[in-house]
């Protein structure tokens, strides 16, 4: 296992898994996080071809992540214009892993508020242990969600309800972050690492160009008309006709074996 300052990072069968690396201070995002985090995705993530499928979750059993680190930020003294200037910088991290080009699981393992929760928006696929809890609290201390809150929790639950849990400050329980469509699945909080990791695993074992057309597809087609994206489909589909792992999972469905993907 690769440790950084904020971050470990490993690679098992094809699955890359971070994990957020802060249980002193309950995975809380500071400076340091978003910047190795950044680097950890380009630099190791997208680059290694072993790794099929990112898996992230937080350290120890209390959190996923808990957002921005408050005592980082109460010591900051930013003016509106320096704010408005910075705040692309985590803005670009995060779409950076909203439109990473491999399939992606949040394992949430506990509390994820604010940024923690933001993170989790921008993974493809949720899992969220028993125990696990959710919120955008920011407006308790005078500010809004601002790594994507605003925009990615009512595309994903509906207007009225990323209103109410935004004006209210509220906790949601797995339950009902399941009911509302938050998370996708609720597991037993000791079995949540294993269980992602088999989703992940057997994610993996398809063929990468499908899985990652498929991915922008869906990302692209929920931004625009449905003309435009069955176009979008269309030109996909087509570029997969011609790869070699196209032309492997025929030949193994009709030799009644199990295919094996190259990623080509």
């Amino acid at each position: 296992m690769e440790q950084w300052e904020t971050l470990r990072w490993s690679v098992q069968n094809g699955v890359g898994v971070i994990e957020l690396y802060r249980p002193e201070r309950l995975n809380a995002l500071n400076a340091q996080m978003k910047h190795e985090l950044a680097r950890l995705l380009e630099e190791r993530a997208r680059k290694d071809e072993d790794v099929r499928v990112l898996l992230i979750t937080g350290a120890g059993e209390k959190a996923f992540c808990v957002g921005a680190d408050i005592k980082e930020k109460a010591s900051e003294d930013v003016s509106p214009s320096t704010f408005f200037r910075t705040q692309r910088t985590t803005h670009e991290l995060f779409r950076k892993l909203e439109e990473f080009e491999k399939p992606t699981i949040a394992a949430i393992n506990g509390l994820a508020l604010g940024g923690g929760l933001e993170i989790a928006l921008c993974c493809d696929i949720r899992l969220a242990a028993t125990s696990a809890r959710f919120g955008l609290p920011e407006a308790k201390l005078g500010v809004i969600p601002a790594a994507g809150g605003t925009q990615r929790l009512p595309r994903l639950v509906g207007e009225s309800l990323a209103k109410q849990m935004i004006f209210t400050a509220a906790m949601w329980d797995a339950s009902r972050a399941l009911q509302v469509g938050l998370v996708n699945e609720v597991v037993d909080t000791f079995a949540l690492r294993e269980h992602a990791l088999i989703m992940a695993q057997g994610m993996a074992e398809l063929p990468p160009l499908a899985l990652r057309m498929a991915k922008r597809c869906i990302n692209r087609g929920m931004q625009t008309d449905i003309d435009s994206g069955l176009e979008y489909e269309r030109y996909a589909a087509s570029i997969l006709m011609d790869t070699q792992d196209r032309k492997e999972g025929m030949r193994a469905f009709v030799e009644k074996r199990a295919p094996v993907f190259t990623g080509n």
